[in-house]
């Protein structure tokens, strides 16, 4: 009993040793000194997508990751890097799933193609439920 006790314990204090005690990266939450260089970084880190919360983007996750990610973002910025370069390279690094919006490939040309294909199937499904009524 004891040792189930002590295995639930461990189980609940994982979440909790997720992040590491390491300060957050210099640039994490601090804003650019330049107005119109923090504008570049927030408009590309609003449209990269938190690796560990999946469902927030980089500019508004609490991860550590995340921190990490806005800290390069705003560091290549300041050094004069474009924001599509720096995006291509996250591409790079992380893959199609670090941006909200992926470019057409291979992989995600179903994502692209499969709302088209459905609206057509779509319309042909109540085109012929239409003829059938009358």
């Amino acid at each position: 009993m004891k040792r189930w006790l002590a295995l639930c314990g461990l189980f609940v204090a994982i979440p909790a040793l997720a992040d590491s005690n390491l300060p957050p990266a210099r640039y994490a939450n601090v804003q650019l000194a330049d107005p119109a260089k923090e504008a570049k970084a927030r408009a590309l880190m609003e449209e990269l997508r938190c690796l560990v919360c999946q469902g927030q983007s980089i500019a508004d996750s609490s991860a550590e990751m995340a921190g990490d990610m806005r800290s390069l973002v705003r560091t290549r910025i300041a050094a004069g890097e474009s924001p599509e370069s720096i995006r291509a390279w996250l591409i790079k690094s992380y893959g199609d799933y670090v941006t909200y919006d992926p470019p057409m490939s291979a992989v995600t040309a179903p994502l692209w193609i499969a709302p088209v294909v459905l609206l057509l199937v779509g319309g042909l499904i109540a085109r012929r439920s239409l003829k059938r009524r009358r």
